[in-house]
């Protein structure tokens, strides 16, 4: 009897530490808005130096690189439109993903390597352009919850919380106070079932191959021609 109980524990805890990519199952579950206040931000777990690395403000063609999204379509070019209208999303900066590197170079392996990009889908383009005006093109980590979550007053959202590797993906579904539904619920979708359907990040070679990113080991020259394409 004694063996069984050990045998079944084993199994409980092998279930517990499993995190498969099929994370359908979230698209539906977590799909409830809170008051901003109320919300859950960004989680540092006891890595306090990483509140300080920062995020910068992704260009629109930016994030359908990360999405794995096709930048051209059939609608785009009709109506000479980027996807997403209405999100902005938050990228790691070099710095960061240096930072990040170092720390785990440092502590032997102690610091952690995962770096964190944030989404925020609101419900209507107007919502998003009051938004562009107030917030700032980079941001610390540690600032995102109270300055970008806590401080959108009159808002309620709903949080979805994806790990890619080493990027975590934060995405909030944002809307005034006393509204019904999502007007936007279909870009919410394309993005969250992208998310799910990325592989696991295993570096950042996507961050720092940005065209605005100050590529490492590349020429000047070698730059100009990554930007072109």
């Amino acid at each position: 009897m004694g063996e069984k109980e050990t045998k079944k524990k084993k199994k409980n805890k092998k279930q517990k530490h499993q995190h498969p990519n099929n994370q359908t199952t979230k698209l539906t579950s977590d799909f409830s808005f809170k008051p901003s206040y109320n919300v859950k931000g960004l989680r540092f777990g006891g890595q306090c130096l990483v509140k300080s690395f920062t995020i910068r403000r992704a260009r629109p063609l930016e994030l359908l690189k990360v999405l794995s999204f096709p930048p051209t379509n059939n609608n785009t070019k009709k109506n000479n439109k980027v996807p997403f209208p209405s999100t902005i999303a938050f990228l790691p900066t070099n710095f960061t993903i240096l930072a990040h590197q170092a720390l785990h170079t440092l502590t032997l392996g102690l610091g952690t390597k995962k770096s964190k990009v944030v989404l925020f889908v609101f419900e209507n383009e107007a919502m998003k352009g009051l938004v562009d005006r107030t917030w700032p093109p980079e941001i610390a980590l540690g600032d995102v919850n109270q300055r970008l979550i806590k401080g959108l007053n009159d808002c309620e959202m709903a949080r979805f919380k994806f790990r890619k590797g080493c990027i975590t993906f934060y995405i909030y579904a944002v809307r005034e106070v006393g509204s019904y539904g999502f007007s936007c619920a279909e870009d919410l979708r394309i993005i969250l079932q992208s998310v799910v359907d990325l592989k696991d990040f295993l570096d950042h070679t996507t961050m720092l191959s940005m065209p605005h990113q100050k590529s490492i080991g590349l020429s000047k020259s070698q730059q100009v021609v990554d930007t072109a394409h």
